[in-house]
């Protein structure tokens, strides 16, 4: 069994996070435009430590969910999954892009953040409820 496309995967995704890293947004807006398959990385670049790469792949998602907003939200059960990260912070940016796409999927996953210990989890979690037009709790 060949595993060089999960290899090629890995490097991708690593190139994808490194290039975050350095501030290349523009280029990496460009590429994702031209590139539907890379979609799938934006949870594993939001789910980074590193606060650079969070901020930028936010800010990946708001350019393109003018035009792009069925790709996006074919990821948005990846990007539920983060709302149960250890890192609080992981969790809030997980929140806020939620509440970018607007995907009404999400309002489930979003509203036990509710309950987070976290303040300000739950604050990013209502914020993102109100961006799905979801009744107030």
């Amino acid at each position: 069994m060949d595993n060089s496309s999960g290899m090629q995967t890995e490097e991708m995704k690593q190139m994808l996070i490194e290039y975050m890293e350095k501030g290349f947004l523009e280029n990496i807006i460009a590429l994702f435009k031209t590139e539907p398959s890379l979609y799938g990385f934006i949870p594993d670049m939001l789910g980074q430590d590193n606060m650079r790469v969070r901020l930028g792949t936010a800010a990946l998602v708001e350019e393109l969910i003018q035009g792009h907003g069925p790709e996006l939200r074919a990821i948005v059960p990846l990007l539920t999954r983060l709302l149960k990260h250890e890192n609080p912070t992981v969790k809030g940016d997980a929140a806020y892009v939620l509440g970018i796409i607007k995907d009404p999927a999400a309002g489930g996953a979003l509203t036990e953040m509710l309950n987070d210990e976290n303040a300000a989890v739950r604050e990013s979690a209502r914020e993102a409820l109100q961006e799905l037009g979801a009744p107030e709790k």
